[in-house]
C-alpha cells in the first residue's frame, strides 16, 4: 500500500515545508516593519507578505484534499507533477506578490488551472470506481477494447 501513496506523501510535506517557509517570511516581515500580533495592518511591503501567507493557507487544504483524491483515484504520478506544478506557481506566487501586487496574477492563475485539473481528474477517477464498483462497468477496458 505504501508504495501507492509515497509520492503523495513526499509532496504533502514539501506543501507543508512550503507553508512554514511562508510563516517565516511574515515572522521576519513582522520584526522588519515594526508590527506586532494581532495587527495585520502596516506599510503595503508588509502587507503584501502577510497576503500573500494568508491566501496561501487558504487555500492548502483545498490542494490537499484534491491531491490525495486525484492520486488515490486516478493516478498517482500524475497527482504528484501536478502537486509539484502547484507548490512551485505557489512559491512564484508568494514571491511575485511580495515584490509587487500585479505580479502575482500569473501565477494565482496558473495554480488555479493546476487545482482545476485535480478536480478534473478527481471526479474521472472517482467516477470510474463508483461505476465499477456498483455498476460493475470497467470503463478503462471498453476504452482499451
Amino acid at each position: 500500500m505504501l508504495d501507492q501513496i509515497h509520492l503523495l506523501a513526499a509532496v504533502t510535506v514539501l506543501g507543508v515545508l512550503e507553508q512554514a517557509y511562508f510563516f517565516l517570511q511574515v515572522i521576519y516581515a513582522r520584526r522588519l516593519f515594526g508590527i506586532s500580533p494581532p495587527k495585520t495592518s502596516g506599510p503595503p511591503e508588509f502587507e503584501r507578505v502577510f497576503r500573500a501567507q494568508v491566501n496561501s493557507s487558504e487555500y492548502f487544504p483545498i490542494f490537499l484534499a484534491l491531491l490525495w483524491q486525484a492520486g488515490l483515484f486516478f493516478h498517482q504520478g500524475l497527482a504528484a507533477a501536478l502537486g509539484l506544478l502547484y507548490l512551485y506557481s505557489r512559491y512564484c506566487y508568494f514571491t511575485g506578490y511580495r515584490a509587487s501586487s500585479s505580479e502575482r496574477l500569473t501565477p494565482i492563475y496558473f495554480s488555479t488551472g493546476v487545482l482545476w485539473i485535480l478536480v478534473g481528474a478527481s471526479a474521472l477517477g472517482i467516477l470510474h470506481s463508483l461505476l465499477s464498483h456498483y455498476v460493475g462497468l470497467n470503463v478503462l477496458q471498453l476504452l482499451t477494447a
